[in-house]
């Protein structure tokens, strides 16, 4: 094993720019390579190493943000064993990492800050950038280095143990035998009907249930309000827009777009950077161009080669200009270009460019008459937003200053309504917003009865509130629960006639009689099913599930079983055969998935293995966590 660690930690490591990383520990300086630590409260130690308070307090909080939503809610002592118990492993790893002689070198670390794309700008290192990032992440340059070269050991021992298991013919025999295995059975399915309808159900059933099951018939708190809503669109009425402006803006717009040539066009980036300079980013380009003489299309190109990657996705489009939007290279570039053709190399400030003219449009205004009510909108929207945004500071303050809402409604000339019962789960339309639903339950309107701060819907939408009606939780009636109660009656009673059914089929089955009988009188049959495997979508899955848990049957007899569906049929399968897989059958690409699946497996059982034995060796001393859980 120790050898295949050995193999799996080297390989082609890429030549770095040592003045990238030079200039970070110029920018940290001396004091963030070798000091800085503090004494930290320990909560233990592993093999003589300590694990401190600070180690746990961090791990917790980074297993909490794993979590994500709802984790606040978690057992703090869940979170706590969760915790010790990663930092247990990995410096169990970490020592074994050092025992076994693993080593990363100062290139590797130095190459994988480099390519981490957290810390470029448009794909190139960034030193100040790194050091920004880092700092926010919590580490200085030389933690964050020390734990760079942590996760790269801890990843050569995963890898190697993962790696270094062979899987045997025999096992894959054995494994495509039970995974391709197919099964012969049929089944009875006796589903829920209309079997007991022509019973009745009594007053006195009803009664009794809703008695015994009150818990199902509570009516949540609800609340109704009264408000004020504010709507930009209702303001549209109130704004018009005089002609004069309409034909100024016109006028306008057509003197800044008319008589230009309007060019649309898609390039390839090579980016001179510390990485590329301009030769080296000019012998990219004639390739490129060569590549593209050869028939390979722009787009492609693009997405392969292009640094510009938000361009690259839509085949290097950068867009239309009038002259005067691209750099002046470019610009100058397209001016000599016909439509799809490709320019020479052209260089400018951001690098070396392949550019295409995709499109050339002299560009004429449309007549007044085509874009006058386009005008008027768009002028009218603007004058609306600015009333919007007064009104609503105005809306603003009245909520703070006057105490009742139908004079807040008169000053602002608006209408006062009042909203259906409520629930804390909030209803639709404006109801349904989750700020307007957490306004109307705080104690400020539901205990003090005030108007409520103004809520920000939407940007065109705002509202006030203030309680009307507050409905606490009830039980509700028996009259209104009543064809609710006779339902669930209904239901039980078929379920207990269908499971009446499949049990007297089902006892003379067990008993070698004849059920074709009561099997007819109930309009039923049986389905038989063959060559069906596990993952078959063309019987329940239920069904199937039940039937691939079934011992295999001996010669000439059969296996059963019974079960009870989700939707409530009872089912009585019967198993005869089991064919099972073969591995010969299998296609060379399922087996070369089977064989690749079936290693990870292996070796994931050896790593965890692996683990286990350091537990069991090592010297675990947690003593201030003891009380609380015990390590697994």
């Amino acid at each position: 094993m120790l050898q295949d660690i050995r193999d799996n930690s080297q390989g082609v490591i890429a030549k770095v720019i040592i003045g990238l990383i030079v200039a970070i520990f110029v920018l940290f300086g001396a004091e963030s390579i070798i000091g800085g630590f503090v004494a930290a409260p320990s909560v233990g130690t592993v093999n003589g190493e300590e694990i401190t308070e600070a180690q746990l307090q961090i791990e917790m909080q980074t297993l909490l943000g794993s979590l994500g939503v709802g984790a606040e809610n978690l057992d703090q002592s869940l979170v706590e064993q969760l915790a010790i118990n990663q930092l247990v492993e990995e410096a169990l790893l970490r020592q074994s990492t050092s025992r076994l002689g693993l080593s990363v070198s100062e290139a590797r670390v130095d190459e994988a800050l480099i390519t981490n794309a957290s810390f470029q700008i448009n794909g190139v290192f960034d030193p100040e950038f790194a050091v920004r990032t880092m700092n926010t992440q919590g580490f200085s340059v030389a933690s964050y280095r020390e734990a760079l070269r942590e996760r790269m050991l801890l990843g050569q021992l995963v890898n190697a143990l993962s790696s270094s298991n062979f899987v045997t013919e025999s096992e894959l025999s054995n494994l495509a035998s039970l995974n391709l295995q197919s099964r012969d059975f049929r089944y009875l399915s006796i589903p829920p009907g209309a079997r007991t309808l022509s019973e009745a159900i009594t007053d006195q059933e009803i009664s009794d249930y809703y008695q015994a099951n009150e818990s199902q018939f509570i009516a949540a708190e609800t609340v109704e309000v009264d408000y004020v809503l504010l709507d930009r669109s209702a303001l549209m009425n109130e704004v018009s827009v005089e002609q004069s402006l309409i034909e100024d803006q016109y006028e306008e717009e057509k003197a800044a777009f008319e008589g230009s040539a309007e060019r649309r066009a898609a390039h390839i980036l090579f980016e001179t950077n510390n990485l590329m300079d301009e030769s080296q980013a000019l012998k990219e380009a004639s390739a490129a161009l060569d590549r593209l003489e050869a028939g390979e299309l722009f787009s492609d190109l693009a997405l392969e080669l292009s640094s510009d990657v938000v361009s690259a996705q839509d085949g290097g489009d950068i867009g239309y200009s009038g002259g005067d939007s691209f750099p002046e290279e470019i610009e100058l570039a397209l001016t000599e270009l016909e439509v799809d053709e490709v320019s020479s190399p052209v260089v400018t400030d951001f690098g070396v460019h392949v550019v295409k003219l995709t499109e050339d449009n002299t560009r004429v205004f449309s007549p007044l008459e085509e874009v006058e009510s386009r005008i008027e909108r768009d002028l009218k929207s603007g004058e609306v937003a600015r009333l919007y945004s007064a009104r609503l500071a105005e809306l603003s303050n009245l909520a703070f200053e006057v105490g009742d809402l139908a004079d807040l409604a008169e000053q602002l000339d608006l209408a006062v309504m009042t909203s259906e019962r409520i629930g804390r789960q909030g209803g639709i339309g404006l109801f349904s917003n989750r700020s307007v639903i957490d306004a109307m339950f705080t104690d400020e309107v539901l205990l003090d009865g005030n108007i409520s701060d103004v809520i920000e819907v939407s940007e065109s939408q705002s509202v006030v509130l203030v309680l009307k009606r507050y409905n606490s939780e009830q039980v509700r009636p028996l009259d209104a629960v009543e064809p609710q109660i006779a339902v669930s009656i209904r239901s039980e009673m078929e379920r207990e006639a269908v499971f009446s059914i499949g049990s007297d089929i089902l006892d003379l089955l067990e008993t070698g009689a004849d059920a074709s009988e009561i099997i007819s009188e109930n309009d039923l049959e049986w389905r038989d099913e063959s060559n069906v495997e596990r993952r078959s979508s063309s019987v329940n899955a239920e069904i199937l599930t039940a039937v691939f848990q079934l011992p295999r049957p001996r010669m000439d007899e059969t296996v059963r079983t019974e079960l009870v569906l989700s939707n409530g049929a009872f089912v009585i399968a019967e198993l005869s055969v089991v064919n099972d897989g073969q591995y010969e059958d299998m296609a060379q690409e399922e087996r070369v998935a089977m064989r690749e699946n079936l290693n990870t497996d292996f070796g994931s059982n050896e790593f965890r293995f692996y683990l286990d034995f350091l537990r069991e060796s090592g010297d675990l001393n947690l003593p201030s966590l003891e009380s609380n859980f015990q390590l697994n």
